[in-house]
């Protein structure tokens, strides 16, 4: 059966409200959340940033729900750190926890002021990061020098079974290289045809475990709402790859998306007033073979979206 969750923004949301929201969640019939992990948010409009990892300790607490996390090591944090915090959530609460790793983006890792390295030099530092925060989990002493230095390094603290390290792709390319190492694979709402050809190509070159969607929404009980509440918070996250990638302040992206219109918002966030809609694009979506897919309501205001999804959307796309 495929699961359904919530996706909590950190840029968008205080974490004492996101807190709250993914209570509700689990109260409304959500099956389980997933997090983001930023430095910086997208727009100074969104306004927050929290430290994921400090939220999540307090999330799985709160909650019975399972969690994940999408995080880029190798800059902004050392792999050992991450090996340490993947260690200890893993450990305090066995089986209810996923990493998904991914190369990052340049408006977090630059303040490292190390500089923003080329995008196959920072896959091949993931790769790095992957083979380390492996075998610290697998209990190991490691030692690296390359394109990050590990020295004598163990996590003392460890589940019983290391949890998943999901990868993390947005372009069928990056799905195919994923397959060679991650126990399954995680990227967000686009046309079915290029969802179709990532399945596919993770697949076809062995790549195992679940298939993760995050799917960004906007609903509101009018269609005009729905809209707004999508340009004001999300026109500053349409522009695909390298300038995502690329850009380092929120200012920047607010500057670069000051002419973006709603159709072109409406091309990367499911916008409608019609929670029937939704269902019908959900249902899409588990039919391409995503088994776990995460609803991100776009607008900072998340109650009025969990309890009309939990009452007449879950409901149906589980019938």
């Amino acid at each position: 059966m495929t699961v359904y969750g919530v996706h909590a923004s950190h840029e968008q949301v205080h974490p004492t409200r996101l807190l709250a929201a993914v209570r509700r969640a689990e109260e409304v019939g959500f099956d389980a959340a997933m997090s983001s992990d930023h430095f910086s948010p997208w727009s100074s409009r969104q306004g927050q940033s929290a430290f994921a990892w400090s939220w999540l300790g307090a999330a799985l607490q709160a909650t019975s729900l399972p969690f994940g996390v999408v995080n880029a090591p190798g800059q902004r944090y050392h792999p050992a750190i991450i090996a340490q915090a993947i260690g200890t959530l893993a450990a305090m609460y066995p089986g209810r926890f996923w990493a998904a790793l991914g190369t990052g983006e340049a408006s977090n890792e630059h303040i490292t002021g190390a500089g923003w390295p080329r995008k196959d030099v920072r896959s091949a530092r993931l790769l790095e990061c992957v083979e380390v925060i492996r075998a610290l989990l697998r209990g190991e002493e490691v030692s690296h020098d390359g394109l990050i230095t590990v020295d004598r390094a163990r996590v003392w603290t460890l589940p019983e079974e290391p949890p998943p390290l999901i990868g993390a792709a947005v372009s069928v390319a990056t799905a195919r290289w994923c397959a060679r190492w991650a126990d399954g694979l995680i990227t967000v709402n686009a046309p079915a045809e290029h969802l179709r050809r990532m399945v596919e190509a993770y697949r076809e070159a062995g790549g195992r475990g679940p298939l993760h969607l995050q799917v960004h929404l906007s609903w509101a009980p009018d269609e005009d709402t729905a809209t707004a509440i999508a340009h004001e918070q999300w026109r500053s996250n349409v522009f695909p790859p390298p300038v995502c990638w690329d850009t380092e302040t929120a200012e920047q992206f607010d500057i670069v998306s000051e002419r973006v219109a709603p159709a072109q918002v409406a091309e990367v966030v499911n916008i409608s007033a019609d929670l029937g809609w939704h269902t019908k694009t959900l249902r899409e979506y588990a039919d391409l073979g995503f088994e776990q897919i995460y609803l991100h309501h776009v607008g900072q205001e998340q109650q009025r979206f969990l309890d009309a999804f939990g009452e007449r959307v879950l409901p149906e796309v589980r019938s």
